[in-house]
Parts: C-alpha cells; sequence; structure tokens
C-alpha cells in the first residue's frame, strides 16, 4: 500500500550551545528574511542577546517578538527562555576559547605544510560540528530499522550520486561484511527501478548534502511510497528529502572554498555519520556480524601479497 507522503517540516533537535552558530549556518538557507535576521543577531553577540528580553531582541533584530520565539523554536529550543540558557553557555565557551573557530581558506600559494595543517583543522572541526549536532534519538531509530531489516533478511538500499555515491559505497560494502543484503545504487535509472521493487521491511538510504539533489531524492520517494523504512543522510534537515524521510541524520552545513570544493567538506561530515550507522547495527546483531567479519578478514587475508624486502617471521 503506497504511504502518503506527510512530512513538510521536521523540529531539529536542540543543539548544544557549542553548535548553536553551526545549526544557524545549516538551517539559513530555508530561514525567512525575519528568523534570518534574528538569527544572525543571536550568534553575532551570543553575550548580548543572552541578557535581552524578548522584546528587546525583537527591537534589536527589526521584528517582532513572535518572530524571536519561532526563531528559537526552528533552531530547536522549547522557547526563548532555553534560548538565553544556550546563549549565556556559548558566550561563556567562546570567552574561555572552547567555542569552534574558523578555518582559513587555503591560498594558491600556500605551502604544502599550511595546506596539511589548514584540510586537518578543517577536517577536525567538520567531524566535531557534526558530532555536535548528530540527533543520537534519530540515529538509534535509523540504527534499529537497519537490525530489524537485518534479522528479516530484508534489502538495505543506499543512493547516493557524486562524491556521496562514494560515501554510499562504502557502507554497503561494510553492510555487506556483517552479512547484511546491501547494494550500493549509484546509476539514477537503476536506483529508481530498485526502490520500486522495495516493500515494508526494507531500508532505503539517501545521501545528499544539499538535501534537494533530484537524483537521490526520486529514489527515496518511490521506495517510501511502497512502505519501506527510509533514512536521509544530509546537510539540509528541512530540504525536499526531508519529506521522505522516517529518520532524518544531519551533518554539518560544508564550507567551500575556491582550492576546497564542498564535497569534500560534507563527505567527511557523512564518513562519520555512516561509520556511526554502521558500528551501531555491529553492536546489535554481534552474535552474527562478528563471525561474518572474522570470516571476511580470513578471506581477505589470502589475498595479500608478500613483501620481499619484509623477511619471514619464525
Amino acid at each position: 500500500m503506497i504511504r502518503e507522503v506527510k512530512k513538510t517540516f521536521r523540529s531539529p533537535a536542540p543543539p548544544p550551545p557549542a553548535a548553536l552558530a553551526i545549526k544557524v549556518r545549516t538551517l539559513a538557507p530555508s530561514m525567512s528574511r525575519s528568523v534570518g535576521q534574528v538569527a544572525q543577531v543571536l550568534v553575532g553577540d551570543p553575550a548580548g542577546c543572552a541578557v535581552l528580553t524578548v522584546t528587546a531582541l525583537a527591537r534589536l533584530a527589526g521584528t517582532s517578538e513572535a518572530t524571536v520565539v519561532r526563531t528559537a523554536r526552528i533552531l530547536g529550543y522549547s522557547g526563548y527562555r532555553d534560548l538565553r540558557v544556550a546563549l549565556s553557555v556559548l558566550a561563556a565557551q567562546q570567552e574561555s576559547g572552547q567555542a569552534p573557530a574558523v578555518t582559513s581558506d587555503i591560498g594558491v600559494d600556500d605551502p604544502i605544510a599550511d595546506v596539511v595543517a589548514k584540510l586537518a583543522r578543517d577536517e577536525q572541526q567538520t567531524l566535531a560540528e557534526t558530532a555536535a549536532c548528530v540527533d543520537t534519538r534519530q540515529l538509534a531509530a535509523a540504527v534499529a530499522a537497519a537490525v530489524a531489516a537485518a534479522a528479516t533478511a530484508r534489502r538495505v538500499a543506499v543512493y547516493g550520486i557524486g562524491a556521496s555515491c562514494l560515501v554510499g559505497q562504502d557502507l554497503a560494502q561494510k553492510l555487506l561484511r556483517i552479512g547484511l543484503v546491501a547494494h550500493a545504487h549509484t546509476d539514477p535509472h537503476l536506483a529508481v527501478t530498485n526502490a520500486v521493487l522495495l516493500r515494508q521491511g526494507d531500508v532505503a538510504i539517501a545521501i545528499t548534502d544539499s538535501g534537494s539533489t533530484e537524483d537521490v531524492i526520486e529514489p527515496l520517494r518511490a521506495a517510501f511510497e511502497r512502505g519501506a523504512t527510509t533514512i536521509a543522510i544530509t546537510g539540509n534537515p528541512v530540504g525536499p528529502v526531508a519529506r521522505y524521510a522516517d529518520h532524518l541524520l544531519t551533518t554539518t552545513t560544508t564550507r567551500e572554498s575556491e582550492l576546497r570544493p564542498a564535497a569534500m567538506s560534507s563527505r567527511t561530515g557523512q564518513l562519520l555519520l555512516i561509520d556511526c550507522l554502521f558500528v551501531g547495527i555491529a553492536q546489535r546483531t554481534y552474535t552474527t556480524a562478528a563471525p561474518a567479519l572474522a570470516a571476511s578478514y580470513e578471506a581477505l587475508a589470502h589475498r595479500h601479497v608478500p613483501n620481499p624486502r619484509q623477511p619471514p617471521h619464525d
């Protein structure tokens, strides 16, 4: 039986104070002008905003009290009071140097040592930001869905295009090694033909940083309508992909520069989430996953070419 789309907006989980600016950046493309004004004022001066009443903040942002409250809820807080608490904590973290720093862009004349240092710092920041923003309830639900599929020998289908397709292939091969029936579909036509054959008990996973990649959304929609459990890994939790996702896993928004395409940064957060998903599944299917992993290690060990420069072990 085909399901009707019910999801048009999903309230995000409250971000930790240090991740407030990240949350604003992630949701900025979907914010209205007035909500965006409030959000920018908040992250621009968290210490100053933390002591303001809702009326004073509305006046400062040039908007209404209702818009301030709506902004707080869009960011994941139950109301303005909880937002003020988060702003106070964020201000204290910034003063002590604990809040995340913005990574410098790589210049065309940067020496290779600086390139290594900047890329390493940016990768670390992306991982920290994604970890801070992940909704562990959604992650646990996604793991449970995959475990249920494993228990009933149902299929796990993964959809991704471009850089996201590489992440999808990584997830699929990990799941295969613990005995799940998992495949990554990178051809848009084959992805859709696979999706229309999915049924209740199957799991479909879409990976798209923008949340609006049609070639990824279309198979997820088809899987959703046919009753499969759907999971989306995206940097845009209010993008079109969210309409067809039972469980939404959010990465941090990418920082693109001339020499570092957004796909490089988005890949880092996506890989963290698929590793979390995989480990969660392996934990909950340990009795079958551990022997399967051992068997795969054993099979691959016989395919290693000996190193002629290394003396044999006694």
